[in-house]
């Protein structure tokens, strides 16, 4: 295994991102459509927050498929905002941070994602599916 390898050789680029503005039922047709668990909350290029799929679950009935039962998830979600769900206290790492290091921070805060901000600006996100995809390669 290469050591030292920095999160940027892993990391996701492409960031799909959440602003305050936006609503709940944003946030839900984000995360189904692009597959993803984990949201940043930016203003600009700032992170702020993040959201996750199990953050949204845990107020609304968005797993569930009928009809009649979006319909109360609509109102669940129109009665929160993304700032009032979002983890506000957000722990992120840089881009030069080593995946080990990555790796030690998420199994100890038991997080299943980090954003990497360089110089104040969002960069990238690095999740546990990331590292499990990087170690596989390196066995």
């Amino acid at each position: 295994m290469r050591p030292n390898i920095p999160v940027s050789a892993i990391m996701a680029k492409h960031i799909i991102a959440l602003t305050r503005s936006d609503d709940l039922e944003k946030a839900e047709v984000l995360f189904n459509r692009h597959k993803i668990k984990h949201m940043p909350v930016v203003s600009g290029e700032t992170i702020i927050g993040m959201l996750s799929y199990t953050d949204l679950m845990r107020i609304s009935f968005a797993e569930t498929a009928s009809e009649e039962e979006h319909n109360v998830e609509s109102v669940v979600y129109n009665m929160f905002s993304i700032e009032q769900v979002m983890v506000k206290d957000v722990v992120t790492i840089c881009s030069n941070t080593t995946v080990k290091e990555a790796t030690r921070i998420l199994v100890e805060r038991e997080f299943h994602a980090l954003p990497v901000v360089d110089n104040g600006a969002l960069v990238g996100m690095v999740t546990t599916t990331d590292l499990l995809n990087y170690y596989i390669k390196e066995f």
